[in-house]
């Protein structure tokens, strides 16, 4: 029985199957702990997301601006037709209703100057703006010749000037609206739009301005954060956006005009131009306004990929770096004969996914690139140091601690790169591939 068993430890400690075949299931039970510290990475950005979505919500969201429109009340009568139950006969009554008629800008020009600026919340940052939006153009006169109203039915008394926006609490300053020589106060109102809307006391002699093309201004500061748009009301519709943000993303129905996006280390500027055949929408709609938000166009001032997408796209190569780790000392001891111990491999497996935890952690109070290579440094000294006391050999253990090294690096790489990361990748395990199968030739693969 003794002989028996002496065998089979022999077999254990001696055949490749068996060493091959242990190691892959040590790699297979790593997984597990490498999927909680995936887990836990996930669940720091969720909270990162959440604590940004947080201050977001009360400095100011994502600012829509449509405007200026003209709303203009109308009078419809209607004959409503009841049976008389005395005499049997239909009793013809006139109702009256109001209605609303809205009118676009014949041309509509938009200024925007937006200046970001850091939100500290304990170890979260979020970036914010305060946007400057200068709004100026001209109305068309107005007429309802295609609804054949009776002039008398028109109420120019009580037409008014709104703006739509999704930003109301976001407003800093009194908005006034300059149409004409006067100036008009908006208010809020409360209304079932897609957009929040301000809109403006009664238009004094609007019939006498009507006899000619109305000029308009207005000027709105505004907090907000993620994007600013625009929706292209206007018959001709340009707009241009400035900032000091550097890594905007054009976004939208429409993209800034070639030649006039500019983009650098201090901010970019771009600038559109709309016109009304460009999109699939009508200057004058009757009742109420529709949803118009998908024609919105602009710029999201994104920030670049954070600690925790970087942390998140490292964990993913986890697998690789326990996987190539454990063969490279695989190969180590088919070539040397040292015989490595199961608990041996798991404690330097375990190192390898402590090392998504410190660099987790302490990317959360220093920049990536920091925590990448402090949390590089301590596992490469970590192993290195355990892999001399077990291969009893100094050679082997720089052998290991550079391999880490070039790999840590190599994924570094990776996770830095976008348009390239899928080509430089299957490159780099290309050369990996061919070095394992070089090195592999020397070993005796007779000793089953």
């Amino acid at each position: 029985m003794e002989q028996k068993r002496s065998k089979l430890v022999t077999w254990i400690q001696e055949s490749i199957t068996a060493k091959m075949f242990t190691v892959g299931m040590l790699i297979l039970i790593l997984l597990i702990p490498l999927a909680f510290v995936q887990d836990l990475i996930k669940e720091r950005k969720h909270r990162q997301e959440e604590v940004v979505s947080e201050i977001n919500n009360k400095w100011g969201n994502e600012i829509i601006i449509s405007g200026p429109i003209l709303k203009v009340p109308y009078k419809e009568i209607k004959e409503v037709k009841s049976l008389n139950s005395e005499t049997n006969l239909y009793d013809i009554k006139k109702e009256e209703y109001t209605r609303y008629a809205y009118f676009f800008p014949e041309t509509l020009n938009i200024d925007s100057k937006v200046k970001t600026k850091p939100l500290n919340r304990s170890i979260y940052k979020s970036v914010v703006f305060t946007s400057d939006i200068t709004v100026e153009g001209k109305f068309p006169i107005i007429n309802f010749e295609l609804e054949a109203l009776q002039p008398e039915n028109i109420l120019w008394n009580k037409a008014t000037v709104i703006i739509q926006t999704s930003n109301l609490k976001g407003i800093r300053n009194t908005v006034e609206t300059e149409l004409g020589n006067e100036k008009y106060s908006m208010a809020p109102i409360y209304n079932n739009s897609a957009l929040n809307t301000i809109e403006s006391s009664p238009i004094d002699n609007f019939s006498m301005m009507n006899q000619k093309a109305i000029n308009f201004k207005f000027e709105l500061k505004i907090n907000g954060s993620e994007a600013v748009k625009f929706i292209p009301i206007g018959k001709t519709t340009k707009a241009s956006i400035a900032s000091n943000w550097a890594s905007p993303s054009f976004d939208g129905m429409f993209l800034p005009e070639d030649g006039s996006r500019e983009i650098s280390k201090d901010g970019f500027k771009a600038s559109w131009k709309v016109l009304q055949i460009n999109r699939q929408f009508e200057q004058t709609f009757y009742n109420s306004l529709p949803d118009l938000t998908p024609f919105a166009f602009g710029a999201n001032l994104i920030i670049p990929v954070n600690e925790y997408a970087k942390s998140e796209r490292a964990s993913k190569y986890g697998f690789l770096v326990i996987g190539l780790t454990f063969l490279v000392f695989l190969l180590i001891q088919l070539v040397s004969k040292v015989y490595i111990h199961p608990f041996q491999y798991v404690m330097i497996g375990l190192a390898l996914v402590m090392y998504y935890t410190l660099l987790i952690s302490i990317s959360e109070h220093s920049s990536f690139l920091k925590a990448y290579v402090i949390a590089t440094l301590a596992v490469l000294a970590l192993v290195s140091l355990y892999s001399k006391s077990i291969l009893k050999s100094n050679k082997f253990a720089a052998l290991i601690g550079i391999s880490l090294f070039a790999l840590y690096g190599f994924i570094y790489v990776i996770i830095q790169l976008e348009d390239y990361a899928l080509l430089v990748g299957s490159i780099g395990l290309f050369v990996i591939l061919a070095a394992i199968m070089y090195f592999s030739k020397k070993i005796d693969w007779e000793n089953k």
